[in-house]
């Protein structure tokens, strides 16, 4: 058994205050005896723009650096939901790259408690959509879809990674508990419109098909000062029975639960979904 922790977070592009709010939240949590932390999507920067390319650094650009050293600090797994890396494209008539300025990877990365990477997972799904009565987004405009399916080994627990939109494709999360995972990672910023009708029930079912824990820190609030991006909140920890058992509801802050893997053991017992299954993975 562990404690988990969720971090919720209402981030701006202010990304100096972002990064504060970060670290003062995953010290509370650490203070808790939480020793597996996650944070949002768009941990570093949200606003009109869900990615400023601008923004994108290496994935061992000082923001992931100073992360790094939190969990280093703390002796923490900490799972930072996602930040803009920087993609380089190789010059196809030498060796050498340059830095692409039109796109970046959006890039969840988990770091072990001597603040070394574990794991960094690039978003697959891509957030394109025009939600009627709700907002209208081409998350493709700036960002790269990733290719890999990522299951991060930190113990005691295998987890596999995704982000966000992710979530709708249930298709990854086989995917992960085919490789191992025992807890799914979704760290996300879903939009008011559709948050308050699908987060939960999305959630709850990855959670009974797969027979994992799920860890879902979420964004909350309003992101810029038009009002024109707001996210659902609602950061939750869902068991792998499919029972909500933290839920942060609104506002910044946290949500904590006792992780138990005996659980996903014991359910993929009672019922063995895995060895009754007649459709492979495509």
């Amino acid at each position: 058994m562990f404690l988990a922790a969720c971090v919720q977070l209402r981030c701006t592009t202010e990304v100096e205050r972002n990064l504060d709010t970060v670290d003062r939240l995953v010290r509370r949590a650490a203070n808790a005896g939480a020793t597996l932390v996650a944070t949002p999507e768009n941990t570093a920067y949200l606003g009109p723009q869900f990615h400023k390319v601008a923004n994108a650094e290496p994935i061992d650009g000082k923001i992931l650096t100073r992360l790094g050293a939190l969990a280093n600090e703390l002796k923490i797994h900490l799972l930072i939901g996602s930040v803009a890396e920087q993609r380089t494209i190789p010059h196809s008539d030498s060796n050498e790259v340059h830095v692409d300025e039109e796109k970046c990877f959006n890039t969840s990365v988990l770091f072990g408690p001597s603040g070394n990477r574990l794991a960094a997972y690039r978003k697959i799904h891509l957030f394109d959509v025009d939600v009627p009565g709700g907002i209208s987004v081409k998350e493709s405009d700036s960002i790269v879809p990733g290719s890999e399916i990522v299951v991060a080994e930190a113990e005691p627990a295998s987890i596999g990674m995704s982000i966000c939109y992710d979530l709708r494709f249930g298709e990854l999360y086989r995917a992960l508990v085919e490789k191992g995972a025992q807890i799914l990672s979704v760290p996300s910023a879903f939009t008011l419109t559709t948050g308050k009708d699908h987060w939960h029930a999305l959630l709850r079912a990855r959670a009974i098909e797969n027979q994992c824990w799920v860890i879902a820190p979420a964004q909350w609030g309003t992101h810029d000062k038009d009002g024109i991006r707001k996210s659902y909140g609602h950061s939750l920890i869902v068991d792998p029975w499919g029972a909500v058992v933290a839920d942060k509801g609104q506002g910044e802050g946290l949500c904590l639960a006792e992780i138990d893997l005996d659980r996903v053991t014991r359910t993929r017992e009672a019922i063995p979904v895995k060895d009754h299954r007649r459709i492979g993975i495509a």
